[in-house]
């Protein structure tokens, strides 16, 4: 008897950049069908010839009238960095508008069955999430990142390429540990703290604080887009 083909479900990106082209690639695995791309940017293009893209609020607006003939629609915001906040904004209006806010797991990841996602968690190609872990919405943790046992993570955190947090590591909202950085076991990172790219963190991170080096310490004055340069 033949396989019965499923329909894939339609889903639709905020965001038009390098992270929108990394979600794109693997959503027909995880059975989502895009359907159309958002952007503040005026000038941004679609990603993925053939998928049309809607610029700014009044362009959503636009495409949510004329969507209601297809019924629920899907979600996913592709923005990456430290914009934290900016994702949880837009998830939360994309929420509001009705539309449901995809939990998105590439192939090639593993997630422990004990571990929880948040709504609108996306856990791309490579990564790792240990058993125990609970991650909040709209986290990222991206290409070949390590989330070990029992770490908990804020709302809105994101886990840059490479990053690997030991076991019972626990990171508040919004967030952002560079790529390559390492955290060491139990240790604590304040919200809207920034560790910079390589770091090695060996002690807590106050909230709002951006860390670099190895160990980890503190930047005067800083600013987040520093710390991601190094």
């Amino acid at each position: 008897m033949a396989a019965v083909k499923r329909a894939r479900l339609p889903i639709a990106i905020w965001g038009a950049r390098g992270h929108a082209l990394v979600l794109s690639d693997f959503l027909s695995q995880a059975g989502y069908r895009v359907i159309a791309f958002f952007d503040n940017d005026a000038e941004a293009k679609s990603p993925v010839k053939g998928v049309p893209i809607h610029h700014g609020e009044r362009g959503f607006a636009r495409w949510k009238a004329s969507a209601k003939r297809l019924g629920p629609v899907a979600f996913a915001v592709a923005i990456g960095g430290d914009r934290g906040r900016d994702r949880l904004e837009i998830q939360e209006r994309l929420i509001d508008a009705g539309m449901r806010a995809a939990t998105l797991i590439h192939p090639d990841a593993i997630v422990a069955r004990s571990a929880t996602l948040g709504d609108g968690s996306q856990i791309l190609a490579g990564s790792i999430v240990g058993p125990g872990a609970c991650l909040g919405a709209g986290t990222i943790v991206n290409t070949a990142a390590s989330v070990d046992h029992e770490c908990v993570l804020g709302d809105g955190v994101h886990i840059a390429p490479g990053a690997v947090l030991a076991g019972c590591v626990r990171v508040g909202r919004c967030a952002f540990i560079g790529a390559g950085a390492i955290v060491l076991p139990r240790i604590s990172i304040g919200d809207d703290a920034c560790v910079g790219a390589g770091a090695v963190v060996t002690k807590n991170v106050a909230p709002r604080t951006v860390v670099v080096g190895n160990p980890a310490a503190p930047l005067r004055r800083a600013r987040l887009s520093d710390a991601r340069s190094r």
